[in-house]
């Protein structure tokens, strides 16, 4: 819900979305390139990326960096079907979240996190470690399982394990 506060007012509005957001690697925009046109420091970048605090990158589930297009005006055609094949693959990962508890991934509760969720006692274990090596706050390693869980699905597989783990710890900002 979103609550609109204003004098002696107060509506409230139904809200759900999803959230898509994109910024530069650096201050530059160039961190990465093959044609080394970045100059900014580590501690340029780190101060750009600063700017974004953690408890807002706590509630972004997938980071993702995305390298530069190659310009051309006739781009190859690429392999795997495209995004045909990709909206059939969520579809058919969203219907049996449907099915299984009733509502997609993202929006498990708790007690839908330790029902749906499970995981065996090593993968737990390593889950558990790798949070703390990376200072990963509750809110986040609740995400993370949501995201696991999700890459389950995608495979159609009824256990998450670790390959699901890794991958998911893998879209989550690098601290460095």
């Amino acid at each position: 819900m979103i609550v609109i506060a204003r004098a002696r007012d107060r509506v409230q509005f139904p809200a759900r979305f999803q959230l898509v957001a994109a910024m530069n690697p650096c201050p530059c925009g160039y961190l990465g390139e093959p044609s080394g046109r970045c100059r900014c420091t580590p501690e340029q970048i780190q101060r750009y990326r600063n700017k974004l605090s953690g408890p807002l990158l706590d509630r972004i589930d997938l980071h993702l960096t995305v390298a530069r297009e190659a310009t051309s005006l006739n781009p190859e055609p690429q392999p795997g079907g495209g995004s045909v094949n990709a909206a059939a693959q969520v579809a058919r990962a969203r219907e049996l979240q449907l099915q299984r508890q009733g509502c997609a991934n993202a929006f498990l509760d708790l007690p839908g996190l330790r029902r749906h969720c499970g995981l065996s006692s090593t993968d737990e274990h390593w889950l558990e470690t790798a949070c703390e090596r990376l200072s990963l706050s509750l809110r986040a390693a609740h995400r993370l399982l949501k995201v696991a869980r999700t890459l389950a699905d995608l495979e159609h597989q009824n256990a998450i394990c670790r390959e699901h783990l890794a991958e998911a710890l893998h879209y989550r900002p690098s601290t460095g």
